[in-house]
């Protein structure tokens, strides 16, 4: 076999439907040899047994070793991470009424717990006194029930919930992530690194 180049970009958290894992789930391969091109990525590399555990971390040199194996005399290029966290999601365990009361459940704890936290805040800093003393300094005289500056305080709260999720309804407003979203990303890398940490200090790790 001519000494080609093979260069492999593996992604560093990965999920799979399915109980084999295979090196095109890893990532992206490129080869100028379509055949075997097609056979690295065919080529599998782990296998989740029903009694074993739903993740696991693979080594890049594992995954060259096996590579070299297949198709013997191919130089292998690494590029990305060195190692990857796979996670096999069972989806049967997702479908039907059970999906739906997980998200109606996350949706009323979401909605109650934000309204509750508000509240709390509102009554921690004394929100009605403060607008009692405002109305009175500008008006001269005690509010009458509802007013001008609660009315305006929750429309801009809620503008402003909105804006900080970036969301209205199904519609993005702007491109740009969330804090939300950045703050998610972070911590998924965070538990990522911990998990592959973890995994290499145990020796669970596949290299």
């Amino acid at each position: 076999m001519p000494n080609i180049n093979v260069y492999i970009k593996c992604d560093r958290n990965v999920e799979v439907q399915s109980e084999d894992v295979f090196l095109s789930d890893l990532g992206s391969l490129r080869c100028a040899d379509a055949n075997i091109s097609a056979k690295l990525k065919a080529l599998k590399v782990h296998h989740f047994g029903k009694k074993g555990g739903k993740r696991c971390v693979i080594g890049v040199l594992r995954l060259v070793e096996l590579m070299e194996d297949t198709c013997p005399g191919i130089n292998v290029q690494t590029v990305g991470e060195p190692d990857v966290l796979v996670e096999w999601v069972d989806v049967d365990r997702h479908k039907g009424w059970q999906q739906w009361l997980k998200t109606a459940l996350v949706c009323l704890v979401s909605f109650f717990g934000t309204a509750f936290t508000i509240m709390a805040y509102h009554n921690d800093v004394g929100i009605n006194e403060v607008f009692t003393e405002m109305y009175q300094m500008v008006m001269n005289r005690e509010p009458q029930g509802l007013n001008v500056l609660e009315v305006s305080y929750s429309i801009g709260l809620a503008a402003g919930i909105i804006l900080f999720f970036n969301h209205v309804g199904g519609r993005r407003l702007t491109k740009d992530p969330t804090p939300i979203e950045v703050a998610m990303r972070n911590y998924e890398e965070d538990v990522d690194k911990a998990l592959i940490a973890t995994a290499g200090r145990e020796g669970k790790e596949e290299e």
